[in-house]
């Protein structure tokens, strides 16, 4: 699939490099992007930021303009979740930093490496309550790795080069970089002695994961008889799928993923036990609470994955490998801590020469819960279109090899359900924050990084009316994301938990009055699609997904369906309500 880009920037000439002292701040600012590869930015202009569009208007470097800074930021996550590249975003100062926060507090829950630049006023008013002033620095202060406000032009090479390096390395996360209006202005005079090598001795990841516990972690791999893996994002941000597929097959271990893992193992593969947690599937809980020993690669232990911490896990020796040490013992008790990045230690557990475990039976019994207690859903009678039916259609026509991309909520839960992928770094959803607007933007962005993929959104009818107006850019650009809505005319998780746990109050949850999706949709000269039955989604379905172009299909589904199975707040994993044996 392709798509087109600005058609008069393709005929700008890339600006002939000069010496940066001779140019002012913004230009060694492109400069400086140009040298870390950056192809792509998202942004919106304003008045703080306008000499850095002024510089970039020369330069090779794309630029997405989105209709919201939020949309920015979120196609900016997708791209960097995709990619695995650093994304970068340009916002103006004062109210367009403000609309960036929520992004760059998703992007810190669920480490994903961005650099933020913000304009700001004139390093003269700053202080004085200045049109379009805001302190972004003390905002975001507790939401990112690290931020910066430039105070001195000749700063930019080492501030920026710093601020790739602190997103990239270690945990990802983001990296804000406040520019005052002035020093994008002033002249750029290098400081004698100044060098672009990134020296940060206050900031020094280990990667290299300590031999001892190595050790001991591969001695418990072996004396296990009901050993399981937990496989978190982390595996999916060191790049380890296959050490992890290859540690699992080697040892015979079973192994289930967080919300933000999916992906870092086939859906499909045999030792897959599914998505755990809160929605998660029987088969996978019970295996959490009944495992002799819990070896967690790359997941921080959410409580949206343990439950109530008093009972979970209740009989197992944790093995935590995390490249952030302040995740290790922080929620659940660990007996063997390794800190360093998920692909080295999976490399050192796999070069160990010791023997295989017998996990047999453990094997054997698992098989028998998953025939037992599958996932399912009641489509008997003329209850209307259902959710599952459509995501069960979706990985059908797909074959679980595009990038999908959801916000949060019951459709999100549903996607990870039943959506079974086959290859990694195909998932993109808000986890930590759960941010609605996320998913439609943030599959931009991921369609950008992987121009060639099949890329499906899948959000709510709420979710997505926080950010459709980003459907411009599907229109301008001709960008083939599909976006599914899986409309039940309301706040569908929060209704969930109103009919589960207030008796039925559904309290601001029903959305009655919508936008006719469909002539939306054609408003922007996207080809759209409403759906109503089960056998008009096997049709119309399959026809928007084979498009090589935008498409918008509005699937009316049933109102007063519930994600199960679900545990419930402040109950263990073993106490899920929802399931029913086959």
């Amino acid at each position: 699939m392709k798509f087109t880009v600005e058609a008069e920037r393709l005929k700008e000439e890339p600006a002939t490099s000069v010496a940066l002292k001779e140019m002012n701040g913004a230009e060694v600012f492109i400069e400086t992007l140009k040298k870390h590869q950056v192809e792509v930015v998202f942004g919106y202009p304003g008045g703080a930021v306008l000499p850095i569009y002024d510089a970039l208007y020369k330069n090779p470097i794309k630029h997405i303009l989105a209709r919201h800074e939020q949309g920015a930021i979120h196609a900016a996550e997708g791209y960097a979740r995709v990619s695995g590249k650093v994304g970068v975003v340009i916002a103006t100062s004062g109210p367009g930093a403000t609309n960036v926060v929520t992004g760059i507090a998703d992007a810190m829950m669920d480490s994903i490496p961005l650099v933020v630049f913000t304009g700001q006023v004139a390093t003269t008013v700053i202080g004085t309550d200045a049109f379009q002033e805001a302190d972004i620095i003390g905002i975001t202060q507790p939401i990112t790795k690290h931020n910066y406000q430039v105070k001195d032009v000749a700063d930019f090479p080492r501030i920026i080069n710093e601020a790739f390096h602190i997103a990239s390395t270690g945990r990802p996360g983001p990296v804000v970089v406040d520019i005052p209006k002035n020093m994008a202005t002033g002249i750029f005079v290098p400081k004698e002695g100044a060098t672009e090598a990134v020296n940060l001795p206050g900031y020094q990841p280990t990667t290299t994961p300590n031999f001892l516990q190595i050790q001991k972690a591969s001695q418990a791999i072996t004396n296990a008889k009901q050993p399981l893996i937990l496989a978190g994002a982390g595996v999916l941000f060191a790049k380890a799928n296959e050490q992890l597929k290859e540690l699992a097959e080697k040892y015979q271990i079973p192994i289930t993923n967080t919300l933000l893992g999916l992906g870092s193992i086939e859906g499909t593969h045999p030792l897959f036990l599914g998505m755990a947690g809160m929605h998660g599937t029987y088969t996978a809980n019970m295996a959490i609470q009944t495992c002799d020993l819990l070896i967690n690669v790359g997941a921080r232990f959410d409580d949206r994955l343990t439950g109530n911490l008093n009972y979970f896990a209740p009989n197992a020796k944790v093995i935590h490998i995390d490249i952030d040490p302040a995740e290790i013992g922080k929620n659940v008790p660990t007996e063997i801590p390794i800190v360093g990045d998920a692909k080295e230690a999976l490399e050192a557990l796999l070069n160990q020469n010791v023997p295989n475990g017998n996990t047999a039976a453990w094997l054997e019994s698992l098989k028998v819960n998953q025939v037992q207690y599958p996932l399912h859903y009641d489509a008997s009678g003329n209850r209307g279109l259902l959710p599952q039916q459509v995501l069960e259609l979706v990985q059908e026509y797909t074959n679980g090899d595009a990038v999908v991309t959801t916000d949060v909520g019951q459709h999100q839960m549903w996607t990870a359900q039943y959506y079974k992928f086959s290859q990694p770094h195909n998932w993109v959803t808000s986890g930590g924050l759960g941010t609605m607007g996320f998913g439609f933007p943030a599959a931009i962005g991921a369609q950008i990084a992987k121009p060639d993929a099949r890329v499906v959104s899948i959000v709510g009818d709420a979710g997505f009316q926080m950010t459709l107006q980003e459907l411009s850019l599907l229109q301008e650009m001709r960008i083939p994301v599909k976006v599914i809505i899986l409309n039940n005319q309301a706040l569908g998780m929060v209704r969930q938990w109103q009919e589960t746990f207030h008796g039925e109050r559904y309290s601001q949850s029903l959305i009655s009055v919508q936008p006719d999706f469909v002539k939306l949709a054609a408003a922007y000269d996207i080809k759209g699609y409403k759906i109503e039955t089960y056998e008009d989604a096997k049709v119309q379905l399959k026809e928007a997904l084979a498009s090589d172009e935008p498409v918008l299909i509005d699937c009316r589904v049933v109102q007063k369906e519930s994600v199960m199975p679900m545990v419930a707040p402040g109950r263990g994993l073993h106490e899920m309500i929802g399931v029913k044996p086959e």
